[in-house]
């Protein structure tokens, strides 16, 4: 069930944003659900990668690093999704700073954890 939940609220942040954020477009409700579902794949199976390979840039940098992990991560999101559509590098970072503070407070509001 908080698997759902964390799907919804992520499709609705994603739609949200692209309302407020320029630089961002979404298509409808279905394309964020499918941006927040390969969203949620590529953080689970690429990201890892990504973070394993630049670890010596990512201590250098004081893991600000991970930021551009993230940008990067949207982008290729924007690649494969043809309802998602991110305009930059600078956009797809502040989209991904913004979804990721978003997701956690809303995600601490309505996740019960046990």
């Amino acid at each position: 069930m908080n698997l759902i939940l964390k799907l919804l609220i992520s499709s609705i942040v994603v739609f949200a944003l692209s309302y407020f954020l320029p630089g961002v477009y979404v298509a409808n409700l279905t394309g964020a659900l499918m941006v927040a579902i390969v969203l949620g794949l590529l953080n689970t199976f690429l990201k890892p990668i990504f973070v394993l390979l630049t670890i010596p840039v990512t201590l250098f940098t004081l893991g600000l690093f991970l930021l551009v992990i993230n940008a990067v991560i949207i982008l290729i999101c924007d690649y494969l999704i043809v309802a998602f559509r991110v305009d930059g590098f600078l956009s797809a970072l502040f989209f991904s700073i913004l979804l990721s503070i978003f997701q956690s407070v809303l995600n601490k509001i309505f996740i019960e954890e046990k």
